[in-house]
């Protein structure tokens, strides 16, 4: 057992570190952003949604290539793995120049989807004008990471994210308070640090394939496999980011204009995902060691991972708990000064860490369903939690107090509906298929 814990920490420790520091991006975006005002953190918020939708829905290019490389470690063929990487880091480039046209094209039907007033609509879209710039180095980012820790390198994505997000930081405040660009200075602080940690992480990745004599070109075929592989990932995130609209959505309707509740869950989304991103730290694990498990046919090591990663998961998820509950009173004066923001706050993450140590416990069998390449059940699982979360969250809108019943929605149904569907399927045999996948 100490074997096993010691490498889940080996991968689990550095990418909890960078995944905490991932989320800095929007953390230190919102706490600089709202000492512009209300309005302008509201304007944030609904952009954030926006990109961090359109940007979810390609984090296959992070989670299948991580998946893929590690089989073909396991199965002993680090050329292929580095091939495969590289098909991904090419995919993830195509997609990034159509998404970027079309986000910025789209921008004025994206932020009037959610029909707030005029001010707050009005900074949403200069924030996506600029911050769409930076889709094409995100989504590479996400592909070149994926390829390292396929690789079982955790540690490169870590140092990168870190110098990532302290020149975000310093970017932001020289724009936004130095200059005083406002909203926009924040995104263009944002792009800047997205373009040099893509262009650090591709080197990283394009030495490594040099060393084993892997194509840089990219190869149609191996493209359209690993676009093929990823169209399950891309309905199961695409379902999961549906109910965060929807949730949002469901918000904007509870004030009837009013930009606090508004404003109040930007908060709150942004402090539940910092959370996640820092939980997903074991399922970041458990696809690595799951991919390269199976790929080298290792079924019985492959469910005593699965067994204590859970175990870590839920610790984990305890512990975050308690700590959002620690400081639920006092975090909101960080990003913002209005009290009705901050005293609304507290009641919501109140309710979001009673759900943590279930959330520990979905992150990390997503990341082993994922890791194994069961997609197609992740897929339908996805479309199952939707079809009971969205009635859900639109009806707790309705209600007293109806942001903090929002909030409870997505705790208990949401996440609880989430995690039913993926312990049942964990408790299955049908994810344990061995092997290397055949992409090229």
């Amino acid at each position: 057992m100490r074997a096993v814990d010691r490498e889940i920490l080996r991968l689990a420790v550095p990418a909890f570190l960078a995944l905490v520091a991932e989320p800095l991006f929007l953390l230190s975006d919102a706490a600089i952003v709202g000492h512009l005002g209300t309005p302008e953190l509201a304007g944030l918020g609904i952009a954030a949604v926006v990109l961090q939708t359109v940007v979810g829905l390609c984090v296959f290019l992070a989670y299948g290539t991580t998946a893929s490389v590690a089989r073909h470690l396991g199965a002993g063929d680090l050329r292929a793995a580095l091939a495969q990487g590289i098909d991904g880091v090419w995919l993830a480039i195509t997609i990034g120049a159509v998404v970027t046209v079309l986000g910025i094209l789209g921008t004025p039907v994206l932020v009037g989807a959610f029909d707030t007033g005029t001010e707050v609509a009005g900074h949403a879209a200069t924030y996506l004008g600029v911050a769409f710039l930076g889709t094409t180095p995100l989504l590479v980012m996400l592909a070149a990471t994926g390829v390292l820790r396929g690789l079982q390198d955790t540690r490169t994505p870590l140092v990168v994210a870190v110098v990532g997000n302290g020149l975000n930081i310093a970017l932001n405040l020289l724009l936004v308070h130095g200059l005083h660009l406002g909203i926009a200075g924040s995104a263009i602080g944002s792009v800047v640090a997205q373009v040099v940690s893509a262009a650090w992480l591709v080197t990283v990745v394009v030495r490594a394939a040099r060393d084993q004599g892997a194509p840089l070109t990219p190869d149609l075929a191996g493209i359209r496999a690993a676009a093929h592989a990823a169209v399950a990932l891309v309905i199961r995130t695409l379902a999961l980011r549906a109910c965060l609209l929807v949730g949002t959505y469901a918000v904007a309707r509870v004030g009837g204009g009013d930009d606090v509740p508004v404003a109040t869950h930007q908060v709150a989304i942004t402090l539940w995902s910092f959370l996640a991103f820092a939980l997903d730290a074991i399922a970041i694990a458990a696809q690595a060691l799951t991919g390269r498990a199976l790929g080298s046919g290792d079924v019985e090591s492959t469910r005593r991972l699965t067994r204590r990663m859970i175990q870590w998961g839920w610790g984990s998820g305890l512990v975050a708990g308690v700590v959002l509950a620690a400081v639920s009173p006092v975090v909101g004066a960080l990003f913002t000064s209005d009290e009705a923001v901050q005293d609304l706050l507290v009641p919501v993450l109140l309710v979001a860490a009673v759900g943590q140590p279930l959330a520990g416990v979905v992150f990390v069998l997503d990341g082993v369903l994922i890791g194994a390449g069961d997609g197609a059940f992740l897929a339908w699982a996805g479309l199952v939690v939707l079809a009971a979360y969205a009635p859900a969250a639109l009806w707790a809108a309705t209600l007293p107090h109806g942001l903090v019943m929002v909030w409870v929605a997505m705790t208990f149904v949401f996440m609880g509906a989430r995690g039913a569907l993926l312990v049942w399927r964990a408790r299955g045999d049908a994810w344990l298929v061995t092997g290397a996948p055949v992409t090229r």
